[in-house]
């Protein structure tokens, strides 16, 4: 606080803390009901693409919320935002509550329970569509926010606000680990759980006051914001989310690639640039980022099922306690280890331990070893996303909410539309592999071709499964699990690459001298 010219308001700061661990708790009740299979996969019959694409629905439309209102905020006010995202959480309770009524009445077999399936789900899709609205909408105005409130120290406060998240990761996480049971007569209390936190941080920021971002105070003009971003900025965001809307409204190539072209060319006419280098090439190192943490967080639990409850354990705890770790490091150490590391070795160390400890968990037996590998995973993943956040904050100041927010945007719709189907194909492929390794004519009787956005995939068919004789089901299910937790491996190409990139900046950085924040007047 010393930095600052006056007190922040910590009132509005916790405020920040407890909408962002509402987002937490959407992301982890909603992780857990798509990836434990006595849940969504059985309830609406999913494979595991199609529950990652559910998952994903209720992840892309938070770039759309994010960037859009990035781009207004600053006209329609912080409160404006806050509003809208409390009026998403309570549409997303009343559409997944109707979807729980329609494929839970009475009577419902064959041909009649497959309609109900398909109707409740169209329910549930467009309420996690709804969520990610008012996820979304959440980081739209903590972000420029906290990034405004502590401007001389963004990257720390940045880290310190995004505690949040893995403080209701593990909050969420052991409260509906206690309820699992009474979920599992009535998952809809795990819905009603999201109001708590929601109700709070709408009580505590509906009449709070909120600051003038940096940009608008320092006399940064809009089209100066617009061209931090610039026509390569407008371009990557703006295929993403038409091409998002495409597979949602069933949209041609031909469509998604007119409307990119047409956003992108007005965009770059109105700002007239490119784009600021280093931010575009943090936006595509934010596409594997957010794949590596979000997207492994949504699967972790499912894929580490098997090996943790051969230890005793409910999955669950293996995302709880990395999120605690996240919490801590995030919470209390965050200062420390910015200033010793700097923004960049930081990220570039984070990428080298989350490499590892995903390499290791896809192996990993027994409760000892399993945390031991988790707890690897936990400190590489801790510091990436606020970390990320804070450089753009410290580098493209002009940008104000925009490039903050777009760059997180960018990120969750690639887990949305990229990361969550494709670690879906990963869990498949590895599926294949195990099941071909010793019998490939078994894959071939219990395996089915399905597509997505990248075209056709194979995937286990659970009713082909069940039909098995009773001694090659046992056989055939204990390499389905292990091909499920094998998955990791090939998810720690994302990390990889990351750390390419990060080694790639240090070096251009130090050749100008060292990192160094770039201050507005």
């Amino acid at each position: 606080m010393s930095n600052q010219e006056t007190a922040p308001n910590m009132k509005l700061f916790w405020g920040c803390f407890i909408a962002l661990i509402t987002t937490a708790f959407a992301f982890i009740t909603r992780a857990f009901l798509v990836n434990d299979p006595s849940f969504w996969q059985t309830t609406f019959a999913l494979d595991q693409v199609q529950a990652g694409e559910l998952f994903g629905a209720g992840i892309w439309p938070f770039a759309i919320s994010i960037i859009l209102f990035s781009l207004i905020i600053d006209n329609v006010g912080y409160r404006a935002a806050m509003l809208f995202s409390f009026v998403c959480y309570a549409l997303y309770a009343v559409l997944a509550v109707q979807a729980y009524g329609i494929v839970n009445a009475e009577g419902l077999e064959g041909e009649s329970l497959k309609a109900a399936q398909a109707n409740a789900y169209s329910y549930l899709y467009w309420g996690s569509v709804i969520l990610g609205l008012g996820n979304g909408t959440v980081e739209a105005f903590i972000n420029p926010v906290v990034a405004t409130m502590f401007n001389k120290d963004k990257t720390k406060w940045l880290n310190i606000l995004h505690a949040g998240w893995p403080g209701g990761l593990v909050l969420g996480g052991v409260l509906t680990i206690l309820l699992g049971a009474q979920a599992a007569e009535d998952w809809r209390i795990l819905i009603y759980l999201i109001a708590i936190p929601a109700v709070i941080y709408l009580v505590m920021l509906f009449k709070a006051e909120f600051p003038v971002n940096e940009r608008v105070s320092a006399g940064t003009s809009y089209i100066e914001m617009l061209a931090e971003f610039g026509a390569i900025g407008a371009l990557i965001a703006s295929f993403l989310i038409f091409n998002q809307l495409g597979m949602v409204f069933s949209w041609g190539g031909g469509v998604v690639y007119g409307l990119t072209a047409v956003a992108t060319v007005a965009y770059g006419f109105y700002c007239k640039s490119l784009g600021r280098p280093i931010l575009i090439f943090l936006c595509i190192i934010m596409m594997p980022l957010a794949t590596t943490e979000l997207g492994t967080d949504g699967v972790i639990s499912g894929l580490m099922e098997e090996p943790m409850k051969a230890a005793g354990q409910h999955p669950l705890w293996v995302l709880i306690y990395t999120s605690a770790i996240m919490m801590v490091l995030r919470f209390w150490f965050a200062g420390p280890i910015v200033k010793k590391l700097t923004p960049l070795g930081l990220l570039a160390t984070s990428a080298a331990l989350a490499i590892l400890g995903l390499y290791l968990l896809s192996s990993a037996k027994g409760l000892a070893v399993i945390f031991a590998c988790a707890t690897l995973y936990g400190f590489g993943k801790t510091f990436f996303w606020p970390t990320m956040l804070g450089v753009v904050s410290e580098q493209c100041p002009k940008g104000g909410a925009l490039t903050l927010n777009a760059i997180a945007g960018i990120g969750m719709l690639t887990v949305g539309i990229l990361g969550g189907p494709v670690i879906g194909k990963m869990t498949e492929d590895s599926i294949k592999s195990k099941i071909d390794s010793s019998n490939p004519a078994t894959y071939e009787k219990i395996s089915k071709t399905d597509s997505y956005f990248l075209g056709e995939y194979t995937a286990v068919d659970s009713e082909k499964v069940a039909e098995l004789p009773e001694t090659e089901k046992e056989a055939v299910g204990e390499q389905i699990k292990e091909g499920k937790q094998g998955s990791l491996a090939r998810v720690a190409i994302f990390p990889v690459f990351m750390l390419a990139c990060y080694l790639g900046l240090i070096y251009y950085f130090k050749g100008r001298g060292g990192y160094k924040p770039v201050e507005l007047d």
